[in-house]
């Protein structure tokens, strides 16, 4: 078997088969557009959101009151008072039940939580969320034994900080490499291996280890001060400098067999699991971004004054502005509804949750990137520059890279693509699957073409109308209704699209990355555009018609990107561009790095400090 067999196959052992609940975003990629699904959106109870607002009124006055971002921006590193008062605050338990220490808050308040935090300094957004969302407290909350729960989760509620390793220096987004062990002796098991980019490692208390058992791979809750554990190095990066994210090295390191999570084996599925609410934490921050991206517009577009007019009113910044502000909102509408049905738990969110993280990540930057241009060389000055010699210092080239890691963060947008395609297209895989296996057998592909017939002649007539059709969908939404009807018919035409894609390249579907990227980008915009409608019908009770005026703008701008990428679907240079990449990986254009010279430090391309001082800090 192929590597890249052994790693799908791999992937699909650790993936959640079953649908046991129903998916909004999985029918909008059948071209089935279920609003009841989204609409009404879940509510939260009424104590619960009494606790949470509170809550983050406490938050917005600690960070206004004692942080100081700039401190942490120049000094690479979060003061240990800051740290300590979010443990006065319980900002590192807040979705931990009660019974077992937290605030235990819903969702909402925890993405809105993160949302201000992000705005003010990113870096502190990723301390919390990395702690409460893919380190421990997570994966103990739905595979966690009660034992383990109760032993490990009033701590981190406390303040115990936790982080979770997986990568290695040789092994990104193939699990199927993994070379950390972990063996069997007694009671106990034994460790050995690195980990490279565990953020917060360098000071976590307790982390979630993924390492091999046989041929499979598990998850330990390991404490962190362990015997054989060393903090090899502090990794610096191109933004969030406050981040303390490094190589961490395990040497017959034993952990009990007590601190298994779930069971041998189980460790991608619980990875996996974890992160369909994980991944919350990110469209949070990033809305965040974006809200603060159009205050600073908004303030500069109206200050700066060129050519008799404030530089807002120049049509060219004008539209970068109306970008930005539907952006802001559309972004805050993905985090809010996802979060809400990750609390209601009605509906099965991994497609949504997997959705909002890649629009988000990819939007926010973009419209930092706008805000930066805005700004022109005021963009790119850092802040300290600018008050140096007496202006505002607006922090704006930093936030821009501090949200470029983003879309790297918890699956690159490649993966995350790749992901959501194999989610969303899991009915005609279940119905034409090994007709599309390039290993299937002639057998295997006959039953196959038996069950697609048979699927298919029910399914596609269902992809030619529909209410969406009708000016009279959609009542309750008002000038917004127009949107649905869109979202709706788009949905069908994008299901269409897939089963074209399916029927013309076959075995052949998993390779056309870009194709499948193209059909992702669709129906992330589609999701968007509905929870943009949703959030602005839901507004207009307090706030009248502005809303319904941001909404309609987000949604005239989705819909011409969904076309620009529709017509790329099939008229592209996808085949070229591949092989020309191939001649350049085979040094067919050296000429063209002829001219330069390379200031990389010499060095493997892949490697990992050997030895060295524990470089572990620890927080008092």
């Amino acid at each position: 078997m192929s590597d890249y067999a052994k790693a799908r196959e791999l992937g699909e052992q650790a993936r959640e088969t079953e649908w046991t609940r129903p998916s909004f975003a999985k029918q909008l990629f059948l071209g089935d557009f279920r609003l009841d699904l989204v609409y009404p959106v879940p509510g939260v109870p009424e104590d619960a959101a009494k606790r949470g607002e509170e809550f983050v009124r406490a938050v917005r006055r600690f960070l206004d009151t004692r942080v100081d971002p700039a401190l942490i921006e120049r000094t690479g590193v979060v003061p240990d008072e800051v740290i300590n008062g979010f443990r006065e605050l319980g900002a590192f338990g807040i979705t931990i039940g009660e019974e077992y220490g937290g605030l235990g808050l819903p969702y909402l308040y925890y993405c809105r939580a993160l949302m201000l935090v992000g705005s003010y300094c990113p870096a502190l957004a990723t301390l919390l969320s990395a702690h409460q969302s893919i380190g421990v407290p997570q994966p103990l909350k739905l595979f966690g034994t009660e034992e383990q729960k109760r032993k490990f989760l009033p701590r981190c509620a406390k303040g115990e900080i936790s982080a979770f390793l997986l990568t290695e220096p040789d092994v990104g987004s193939d699990p199927a490499r993994l070379a950390t062990t972990a063996v069997k002796d007694g009671g106990d098991y034994i460790l050995n291996g690195t980990k490279l980019w565990t953020t917060n490692g360098v000071v976590a208390d307790l982390l979630v280890v993924m390492a091999r058992t046989g041929k499979k791979i598990s998850a330990f809750v390991v404490e962190g001060d362990a015997p054989g554990i060393t903090v090899q190095r502090r990794n610096s990066f191109m933004g969030l400098r406050g981040i303390e994210n490094g190589v961490t090295a395990f040497t017959d390191v034993r952990v009990p067999a007590a601190n298994l999570i779930g069971r041998e084996g189980e460790g991608l599925k619980i990875a996996l699991t974890t992160l369909n609410t994980g991944r919350l934490s990110l469209p949070a921050t990033c809305a965040g971004n974006a809200k603060w991206a159009v205050k600073i517009a908004r303030e500069w577009g109206t200050a700066r004054v060129q050519w008799g007019r404030s530089v807002g009113e120049h049509e060219a910044v004008a539209t970068k502005i109306a970008f930005i502000a539907g952006t802001a909102y559309a972004l805050e509408a993905v985090s809010e509804l996802t979060a809400r049905m990750a609390d209601s738990a009605a509906t099965d969110i991994r497609i949504e949750a997997a959705l909002a993280k890649l629009y988000a990540t990819e939007l926010s930057y973009t419209a930092l990137d706008e805000l930066v241009q805005i700004r022109g060389g005021r963009g790119y000055e850092s802040a300290e520059s600018l008050v140096a010699r007496g202006e505002r210092g607006v922090p704006a080239e930093q936030m821009l890279r501090d949200s470029r890691i983003n879309r790297i963060f918890e699956g690159s947008s490649e993966i995350m693509q790749l992901l959501i395609t194999r989610e969303a297209v899991d009915a005609h895989l279940s119905a034409a699957g090994e007709l599309i296996n390039p290993d299937a057998s002639r057998h295997e592909r006959a039953q196959a073409l038996r069950r697609a017939t048979a699927f298919y002649a029910k399914w596609l007539p269902t992809l030619v109308a529909g209410s969406g059709t009708l000016p009279a969908s959609y009542p309750d939404f008002g000038p917004l209704a127009r949107h649905l009807r869109y979202v709706e018919r788009t949905s069908r035409k994008l299901a269409r699209s897939i089963f074209y894609g399916m029927s013309r390249w076959q075995g052949k579907l998993e390779h056309k990355q870009a194709f499948l990227g193209r059909i992702v980008d669709i129906g992330a915009e589609l999701f968007a555009m509905t929870a943009t409608c949703v959030k602005a019908h839901e507004d207009t009770a307090d706030l009248g018609r502005r809303p319904l005026e941001l909404a309609d703008t987000f949604c005239l701008q989705a819909s011409r990107r969904i076309q620009t990428i529709f017509s790329m679907l099939w008229d592209n240079n996808d085949t070229q561009e591949v092989r020309l990449a191939r001649y350049v990986m085979e040094g067919r254009y050296g000429f063209l790095e002829e001219g330069i010279l390379d200031p990389s430090i010499e060095g493997p391309w892949i490697g990992t400090p050997e030895g060295g001082e524990n470089v572990r800090r620890k927080i008092p």
